[in-house]
């Protein structure tokens, strides 16, 4: 009985495709947990330092899959991971559990979704919210959608591989549109801050003096985003703080200020522009998250 309980709490065996920065640091951190580890990456020699610190090499992607039943895959794309998968018999991918940490659109998780029900594999789709070396600590973030028994099943390999593993869902394409919201609020935010850099360089200022001032005002923002998320699922936009069009008066003056200091102003005019037509939909008077009306409705084609 003793046997029995050890055999079904052992780490389960993982097969890990694409051995990249983040391909190798998925391995890495599979082996610290205990998990048997086969790895397989185009470029064999990119598993050497894996292969001594013990796990299995294989030769092909078939022979990798074959070796666990949880195979993880991070590639470059959707169509790198279906040139890998496609050619390997139905036998061998039936039963198995595929965990598919490649970046896509929603679509493409949803197609490959179905690709391997018709496989007989298992599919649950991921996205990693993490650097490499964050990979196997409590600082990494992965999170996965797809059914919910199968992300129960293998939750102690997630486990290893990211301190937190939200499960979004069943729809498999949630993990996508995740992906694509939280770069996107990345990209903003560090184009806000880049913005500001080069405004405070004309006067001097290193980009360095300007963080230590412009980090103490990224939790205040942060701060506001519960209540705009209410007002959102709400559709109602109570100007609580300021109207919309006191946001727009602050940002002529950035696009003002930019344009005078020979600084970009393509990025504040752009913002400017959306919140200019929501002002001009009738929208002025309400709080800054009405904003999000421009945001959904599709950009105009040039005629």
């Amino acid at each position: 009985m003793t046997t029995d309980t050890h055999a079904e709490n052992a780490p389960v065996p993982v097969a890990v495709l694409g051995l990249g920065l983040m391909g190798h640091a998925l391995a890495a951190a599979l082996l610290r947990a205990g998990h048997p580890t086969t790895v397989w990456n185009r470029t064999a020699a990119k598993a050497d330092d894996l292969v001594a610190a013990g796990a299995v090499r294989a030769g092909t992607p078939a022979a990798a899959v074959a070796a666990a039943p949880l195979v993880i895959a991070c590639v470059t794309d959707y169509g790198a991971l279906h040139t890998f998968l496609d050619p390997v018999e139905d036998a061998a991918l039936r039963g198995r559990t595929l965990v598919n940490l490649t970046t896509g659109t929603s679509a493409q998780a949803r197609e490959t979704a179905a690709w391997a029900a018709g496989r007989g594999l298992t599919y649950l789709d991921g996205a990693i919210m993490a650097t490499p070396p964050a990979i196997g600590t409590a600082d990494a973030t992965i999170v996965v959608s797809g059914p919910r028994a199968d992300f129960d099943r293998h939750a102690p390999a997630l486990h290893a591989l990211a301190g937190d593993t939200p499960y979004l869902g069943a729809d498999h394409g949630l993990t996508a549109l995740y992906e694509m919201a939280v770069v996107g609020l990345m990209w903003s935010i560090l184009n806000g801050w880049l913005q500001g850099a080069a405004l405070l360089g004309t006067a001097g200022v290193s980009a360095a003096e300007y963080t230590a001032v412009a980090a103490k005002g990224v939790p205040t923002v942060t701060g506001w985003l519960p209540g705009y998320a209410k007002q959102i699922d709400s559709g109602t936009f109570p100007a609580d703080d300021a109207t919309l069009d006191v946001h727009r008066a602050a940002m002529a003056h950035l696009v003002q200020e930019s344009e005078s200091l020979g600084v970009n102003a393509e990025f504040p005019a752009l913002i400017k522009s959306l919140a200019d037509r929501a002002a001009a939909a009738g929208h002025g008077g309400e709080g800054y998250p009405v904003m999000i009306e421009e945001f959904r409705r599709p950009a105009a084609r040039p005629a």
